[in-house]
């Protein structure tokens, strides 16, 4: 029996006939919605005899694979004297430039739905048709060819030889891959404690098609913990593909690190890490255009033969691997990364390639998804990120521009009646500028959508550049896009300055959302070393009975880690007043411990007040400050003060929920201790205070899920550098009299609660 290949036709004619370049000009964003609209219109006007989306498929051997071609045809048209397949085409470009054969891969598509049908019915000739319809104005034009079956036959034949060698490096990998998974060890020479119980956990939900919740402490390996039984559950054909999803930077090398161990050991399977396009790009701006970028000119005549390079010779493609192929076969690194993901094994992304719907892969239809496993590694920050992904927000001032701009032309009478609606809403402020209303705003939506077919027009005739139009456009897009989502866990509110009206449709719980798109998918694994309380963030995150939980303890031994708790106040009004009994224990523990410390504080202002004091009283000690919007360089430079084995001390101050209180590993000596100041509460305002006023009327207590919680998985997390192997020993210092409380010694893991105090 020969090797399978499935495929869809639309994968078969695109992958043989995708040529051109990216020219990321523009190009309406509703083209989706608008093609299935000119899809339903033409399928409107068939006859009774006629059909549409007709599933449609076939076999073919070549070179010992047999090919499973299967798709579904827009429409199949019976007339007397003939059968006709129509191949529908939305667009937006004027159909006067769209002559009969200025697209191949639409004819192609068509050719192949004939010969199935063909086939199937033993017909000599068939007739294929393309009709294009413009999004905008409904015009139509159509083309026919008529073929017949041997033309068809041999068609299909060059097609499917053209696809054949990367089909066969396909096959070639997936046996190669699935032979080295089979004898595939645990990369290292033992489990920590804890490690396999977490590893069979998550083995286990693969497997049963489940979800899990694991919190699991720093240090126990949770990366390799959970690459290693998804890759098992692979090879032993219970999923296709794997994404391990990140917040940061540093949890994606940690992922590529876990990958290059198990290389190591032997394994071969393919592994890409896409990187943000502004961090990949090749020229000095980001611009997608082939009159002005090489790497995006003629992209798509050398992307199959890139592709195959890059796959025959490499297994982990890092975004370093990714920059050098794409340099040899001069393509942008960026759009490359996207084409390796659609093929690779393992997918190691941002969160938001998956979960936000305003950049999430389109490629990815829903039948891969129900084949692949999603890893969230620290998924406590999953909450905050998915609720700016499902917000939306839009500024007076854009519109107020555009006004101006665009006096005098048809797109003015749109963004004046948006300016006046904001005037409106200012209004209705309170004094203090606010306004908060639980409804969807629809009269602004359907002002929006006029707006965005407006813009369309204007962008799509207009041949220089209208880059504030674009922004507004995408915005406004953007907006409407979450106004589909809008429900009772949104609210909308203004805020108003002077000069400024700003409006955003916000998402209070992002469970339910969440859940939809997970449900997409074969398995969910969210793990962390801080997911707690632990019913906070199933409740946040989408959490249901039947998902399983999992809690494993510290492998460390308590007497790794001294805890003091200094209680002294660190609330905003009592600041000032203690910042001298933290200066002193601060200069007391760095002479009598020594070593290097991070001390966190929650906000700039507040350690650049402790730190300009503490430096002016102790300058003989050792001390560097972490500064706003510092970049990859700076970052890299701060950590690399915190020397192994220093013979003079360093205290680095830095900020609690900031870049360097989470996802840093300083191994064995270059860290001795953690000082932590405050609760980490978040800061007072509209956005917390509008969360707790939601949960408290859903019967949680509000102020917990808006303030408590969020903040004490800040601490946990800083306090999590400290600890990293069963060698590492150190000192915690949490200060703030809170800390001795009931409520916040439950929250605090069992570990610390063993504690002096100062």
């Amino acid at each position: 029996m020969l090797p399978e290949v499935r495929l869809s036709v639309r994968a078969l004619v695109e992958y043989v006939y995708r040529s051109g370049s990216i020219d990321n000009k523009f190009r309406t964003a509703t083209t989706m919605t608008d093609g299935t609209k000119a899809h339903k219109a033409i399928q409107s006007t068939y006859e009774e005899t006629d059909f549409k989306e007709v599933f449609l498929k076939t076999e073919m051997e070549y070179e010992n694979l047999n090919f499973l071609i299967d798709g579904r045809c827009d429409g199949l048209i019976i007339r007397d004297d003939e059968i006709l397949i129509d191949e529908i085409k939305s667009t937006s470009k004027d159909l006067a430039s769209i002559e009969e054969d200025r697209y191949p891969v639409h004819w192609a598509q068509a050719k192949v739905y004939a010969y199935i049908y063909a086939k199937d019915h033993e017909l000599a000739e068939m007739t294929v048709q393309l009709t294009y319809i413009h999004v905008v104005t409904d015009e139509i034009k159509k083309f026919q060819k008529r073929c017949t079956f041997e033309e068809l036959a041999l068609f299909v034949h060059d097609l499917v030889k053209n696809y054949a060698p990367y089909a066969q490096l396909m096959q070639k990998h997936q046996l190669r891959r699935d032979q080295s998974i089979e004898s595939l060890p645990f990369p290292f020479e033992q489990y920590r404690e804890g490690q396999r119980k977490l590893a069979g956990a998550i083995y286990k939900t693969i497997s049963e098609e489940k979800n899990i919740f694991a919190n699991a402490p720093t240090g126990i390996g949770k990366t390799i913990s959970s690459i290693f039984p998804a890759v098992k559950a692979l090879g032993e054909g219970k999923m296709k593909r794997m994404f391990y999803l990140t917040a940061k930077t540093i949890t994606r090398q940690n992922a590529e690190e876990a990958f290059a161990h198990l290389k190591n050991k032997g394994l071969c399977m393919s592994a890409v890490t896409i990187t943000a396009k502004d961090k990949v790009c090749f020229k000095e701006e980001t611009r997608c255009q082939k009159d002005y970028c090489e790497f995006a000119n003629g992209y798509y005549d050398r992307i199959n033969d890139a592709i195959l390079d890059i796959f025959s010779n490499e297994t982990f493609i890092s975004r370093a691997v990714i920059e050098e192929y794409a340099r040899k076969h001069t393509l942008c690194p960026f759009e490359f990364s996207l084409d390796l993901a659609y093929v690779a094994d393992a997918i190691i992304c941002d969160y938001n390639y998956i979960f936000d719907p305003k950049v999430s892969l389109k490629r990815f239809f829903d039948e891969h998804k129900s084949q692949s496993v999603l890893l969230i590694d620290e998924a406590h920050n999953l909450v905050d990120r998915a609720r700016e992904m499902f917000s939306a927000e839009l500024t007076k001032s854009t519109f107020l521009s555009l006004k101006r701009e665009y006096k005098g032309a048809p797109l003015y009478d749109s963004v004046n009646k948006i300016n006046k609606y904001f005037i409106e809403l200012k209004k209705k402020c309170s004094e203090n500028g606010q306004l908060v209303v639980k409804d969807l705003e629809e009269d602004l939506v359907e002002l929006l959508e006029a707006f965005v077919e407006q813009a369309e027009k204007e962008l799509l005739q207009s041949t220089s550049e209208q880059q504030l139009l674009l922004d507004t456009y995408f915005a406004a897009t953007g907006f409407v896009r979450i106004a589909k989502l809008y429900d009772e866990r949104y609210v909308t509110y203004v805020e108003a300055g002077k000069s400024e009206v700003q409006l955003k449709m916000f998402c209070l719980d992002p469970s339910h959302l969440l859940q939809q798109i997970r449900k997409k998918f074969r398995s969910t694994i969210y793990f962390s070393a801080t997911l707690l309380p632990l019913q906070y963030f199933m409740d946040m995150l989408g959490g249901t009975t039947e998902d399983y939980t999992l809690a494993i303890p510290s492998p460390f031994a308590k007497e790794q880690t001294e805890v003091f708790i200094q209680p002294v106040s660190t609330r905003f009004h009592a600041r000032e007043r203690t910042k001298k009994q933290i200066i002193d224990m601060l200069s007391k523990l760095v002479k009598e411990k020594q070593g290097n410390f991070l001390i966190f504080f929650p906000s700039y202002q507040y350690m650049k007040s402790v730190y300009e004091d503490f430096i002016t009283a102790h300058p003989s000690i050792r001390t560097i400050i972490q500064h706003n919007a510092m970049d990859e360089d700076e970052r890299e430079q701060f950590l690399a003060e915190f020397k192994e084995d220093s013979t003079e001390g360093l205290l680095g101050f830095a900020v609690l929920g900031g870049v360097f209180s989470e996802g840093v590993d300083l191994k064995g000596n270059r860290l001795n201790g953690v000082i932590v100041v405050g609760v980490g509460l978040p800061q007072l305002g509209l956005e917390r205070n509008i969360i707790k006023e939601y949960f408290q009327s859903i019967g949680k207590n509000g102020y917990d899920y808006a303030y408590t919680y969020p903040g004490i998985n800040k601490v946990l997390q800083a306090g999590g550098r400290l600890i990293r192997s069963e060698t590492d020993t150190g000192v915690i210092v949490l200060v703030d009299d809170r800390f001795l409380t009931p409520k916040y010694q439950a929250l605090l893991p069992m570990e610390w609660r063993e504690f002096e105090i100062i």
